[in-house]
């Protein structure tokens, strides 16, 4: 049987949907296979939607500082189904969208759920189809874009219900908004939901095993963050480790042991946000042989797997979990497959925080570079004495940029404020070009602008900065 494509994507999400268009660009015949709704996780039940509801939260919030502007107003209110059905409208959107761009750059989509078995060129692609029955596919390379789902911890009774334990998806369409929550996990989506249901008006503690918040950030960010985030009255526990999460007729009772002793919190609900599992089981990957780090796909600098022409891609081929990683992943495996040589695959991924005060970065911590031994100069600006964040009412959070001492190469930079993540991308684009300290000092920031604090920073680490 003479291949049919020359090459199946597995998954629709922002890694798989990418690779298809950007093979279909280069003059292959692609097939893209979906199980569920097209646009994945990240448009339908992830990154997308939960911006959406972080929006509804930042805008009811600042109501309550209008006078801080000059303004007044009496009466507000919120309807939270209207929150809620205005982000799954946002999703259906966006969903809708992949399907036209499916269709205009003549991708087919086969819905249903695949396996993989043992082929020539390729693995087969057997799909039990949504509409009843099975097709196997026969490709030249087949790219696997399943993704993740949310861990769960069934042995300590953290498994989602819908009910009153919630995975990330309950969390997006509840049917009524709970009063108190228990968040379980301090990062970006833990933290997401927890700003957005206090945003609401409800009591919400978070948990986190380590000693301090979003660990994967720079410790100093993290500790501005935590301060930001307690300010608008969200709680922590910090050190704890739940030892037991069990249901009751009114809600969980969360047990922790912090510090060697014994608490218990309770909620009407328990969010999960303990991290994700990719989607590698159930998929045939054990009869092909496919090497496996932890759980997720093995790939090389190109991202194939030890397979023949079997490509991964996305959160099931690890970290980092960030959609924006997954098409990058996509296009470099879409243009390796056509034949071009591509650079290799690993490039500055930034990670970005929606919450009130958003979080972004990119590039090695402080804590990281001391780690490494390198020799280092750090800057840091605040926002406090910016121009354009003090006229818009946005003085809290700083910037914070590590260079290499030797070589002045930009390596880390580190953010907290208002739109910060829109702003990291400078900082991206500065060391994927390999940029240096004089390079960055010689740029003109326009004024007044938020991102002025990026230059001052910059500035800060070599002793040359303005405005402080």
């Amino acid at each position: 049987m003479a291949a049919e494509f020359d090459l199946v994507v597995i998954g629709s999400g922002p890694g798989g949907y990418v690779a298809a268009i950007r093979a279909s660009q280069l003059g292959q015949k692609v097939a893209i296979v979906e199980r569920e709704n097209l646009g994945g996780i990240c448009l339908n039940w992830g990154c997308i939607p939960t911006k959406a509801l972080l929006k509804s939260g930042e805008k009811f919030e600042s109501l309550s500082h209008l006078k801080d502007y000059g303004l007044s107003a009496s009466g507000a209110s919120f309807d939270f189904d209207a929150i809620i059905q205005r982000s799954r409208g946002v999703a259906k959107q966006l969903n809708q969208g992949v399907g036209f761009l499916m269709k205009k750059n003549k991708i087919e989509v086969i819905e249903g759920s695949a396996k993989l078995e043992k082929g020539a060129a390729a693995p087969k692609v057997v799909v039990a189809l949504k509409a009843g029955g099975s097709r196997t596919i026969e490709a030249k390379t087949v790219m696997l874009a399943v993704g993740a789902r949310a861990r769960a911890l069934p042995q300590i009774g953290l498994e989602a219900d819908g009910d009153k334990i919630w995975a990330y998806r309950d969390a997006l369409a509840p049917k009524k908004l709970p009063k108190t929550f228990v968040v379980i996990g301090s990062g970006a989506i833990g933290i997401e939901f927890a700003s957005f249901y206090r945003a609401l008006g409800a009591e919400v503690t978070v948990v986190e095993a380590v000693d301090r918040i979003m660990p994967v950030e720079d410790e100093e960010v993290s500790k501005a963050a935590q301060k930001g985030f307690e300010k608008r009255g969200i709680k922590f526990k910090l050190g704890a480790k739940v030892t037991k999460v069990s249901k009751h007729s009114k809600g969980v009772k969360v047990d922790l042991e912090v510090n060697g002793k014994v608490e218990r919190l309770e909620a009407e609900v328990c969010i999960s946000a303990v991290g994700i599992t990719a989607n590698t089981d159930g998929i045939g990957l054990e009869a092909l042989g496919v090497e496996l780090d932890r759980g997720h796909i093995k790939t090389d600098s190109h991202c194939q797997t030890n397979v023949k022409g079997l490509y991964a891609i996305g959160d099931c081929a690890g970290a980092p979990w960030l959609a924006h990683k997954a098409s990058h992943e996509g296009i470099h495996a879409a243009e390796h497959i056509a034949g071009y040589k591509t650079p290799n695959v690993h490039s500055p991924i930034a990670g970005c925080t929606y919450a009130q005060p958003q979080v972004a970065s990119v590039g090695v911590t402080e804590q990281g570079a001391k780690a490494e031994k390198r020799e280092v100069k750090i800057g840091r600006f605040p926002f406090k004495v910016n121009g354009k964040a003090i006229a818009a009412g946005e003085t809290e959070g700083f910037v914070k940029v590590i260079f290499d001492a030797k070589t002045g190469a930009l390596i880390g930079a580190h953010m907290i404020g208002a739109d910060v993540t829109e702003m990291i991308q400078g900082y991206v684009t500065a060391i994927t070009m390999e940029a240096t300290e004089e390079d960055i000092h010689g740029i003109v920031y326009p004024h007044p602008t938020m991102s002025e604090a990026m230059h001052e920073a910059a500035l800060d680490a070599y002793g040359r900065v303005i405005h402080i």
